[in-house]
């Protein structure tokens, strides 16, 4: 079923009033629900200015059929909140989205009705203990086939979203732009393949940009669709608390994994444990959570061995690294000496088997350079 037609004219002017809403919200943070709950003559009136009689003109004048064709042409599908495949979870929202434009297959958002959804959040710039941890969460969500919900920006959300695809799960986009329009445009790969596992939505139609209003707009809609969020490293304030802050008002639970205590990127994740959120440490607290203790299990790990670097020495400091932190003791313990470690560390790190921690000493990636390889191919 497509959008109906007073859905989608309602969606094509929120795109429309884009950049007059950019205009008007001088704080990026700052909650929208106001203006994007208003009907639509309201706000029109209230965004319009000098261009209201020509906005009503140019909507009564639309083609919608014309518009329609357009995003089949995209592949891309618009649902309304009259049509089945639209989450129930979204009408709680009091400025729930009239459209959710999509890029995937529709038939996956029926899981949603029937299985709890998991928001991971997080910043832009993560640690190498948040990007283990994202990863994991991804990976064992995706395994357990709880749906995981992110916005495929930079940092915490892609790495949970690859966790997902690895685990075999089924990642959900929530974009802050039209739903072909990819951004991070590093992310065209993880776009792709979100699309082709998952889903990708939006509240905004095909080919529009971000704005600094969407990014915290897009947040509602992602707390809207998880019955869990799940915040892995977040500084005070950042985009990750605010989609917190949705889930808090819309009854739903919040989670966050905790951090060092010296740690800037953990000061919001810590403060949201101290205010009560829920503390997750592994896999097995989101699901026990959702379904209850024990009710349903997050799978084992693949019993494969990991790859391994094909140089012998490689491969010894690699082994060695994880048990000691300094280059003596590697050295000592893989029989090198410690110009040879130091050198070995360095072409471990360079080429992607080794992540410094933050309080010293090393771990092995999350991801090797061959899965990499594997996955990007």
């Amino acid at each position: 079923m497509s959008a109906c037609d007073p859905c989608l004219r309602r969606a094509l002017l929120i795109a429309m009033l884009a950049a007059r809403i950019a205009g008007l919200l001088d704080r990026p943070a700052k909650r929208v629900a106001g203006l994007l709950a208003l009907p639509e003559a309201e706000l029109i009136e209230a965004l319009g200015g000098e261009r209201s009689e020509y906005l009503r003109d140019f909507l009564d004048a639309r083609d919608l059929d014309l518009d329609r064709e357009r995003f089949a042409e995209s592949e891309v599908s618009a649902v309304c909140r009259h049509a089945p495949e639209y989450p129930p979870q979204l009408e709680e929202l009091a400025d729930a989205p009239a459209v959710l434009f999509a890029l995937g297959d529709l038939r996956r958002l029926e899981r949603l009705r029937g299985e709890p959804a998991v928001a991971v959040v997080g910043t832009r710039n993560p640690s190498p203990y948040g990007r283990e941890v994202a990863h994991a969460l991804g990976r064992g969500l995706g395994a357990a086939r709880v749906p995981v919900v992110s916005g495929l920006a930079l940092g915490i959300d892609a790495i949970s979203h690859r966790g997902c695809l690895a685990g075999g799960g089924m990642p959900i986009a929530v974009l802050a732009c039209g739903p072909d329009f990819v951004y991070p445009r590093r992310h065209h790969q993880l776009h792709s393949e979100v699309r082709e596992h998952g889903v990708v939505l939006s509240e905004l139609p095909p080919g529009v940009r971000p704005f600094r209003w969407s990014f915290p707009a897009r947040n509602r809609i992602m707390a809207g669709l998880a019955r869990m969020t799940v915040v892995v490293e977040a500084a005070d304030p950042s985009g990750s608390l605010i989609t917190s802050d949705f889930a808090r008002d819309l009854g739903r639970l919040v989670a966050a994994v905790p951090g060092h205590v010296t740690s800037r990127a953990a000061r919001g994740t810590n403060g949201l444990l101290r205010d009560g959120a829920i503390p997750i440490t592994r896999v097995e607290d989101v699901l026990d959570e959702l379904f209850g203790v024990g009710a349903r299990a997050a799978p084992p790990p693949a019993s494969r061995p990991p790859p391994q670097p094909a140089d012998p020495l490689l491969r010894r400091v690699l082994e060695a690294a994880e048990g000691d932190e300094s280059v003596a003791a590697i050295a000592a313990a893989c029989g090198a000496t410690v110009a040879q470690t130091r050198a070995a560390l360095g072409r471990l790190e360079a080429e992607g088997w080794l992540v410094r921690r933050d309080l010293g000493g090393w771990q092995r990636a999350m991801e090797s350079p061959i899965e990499f390889a594997a996955r990007s191919e």
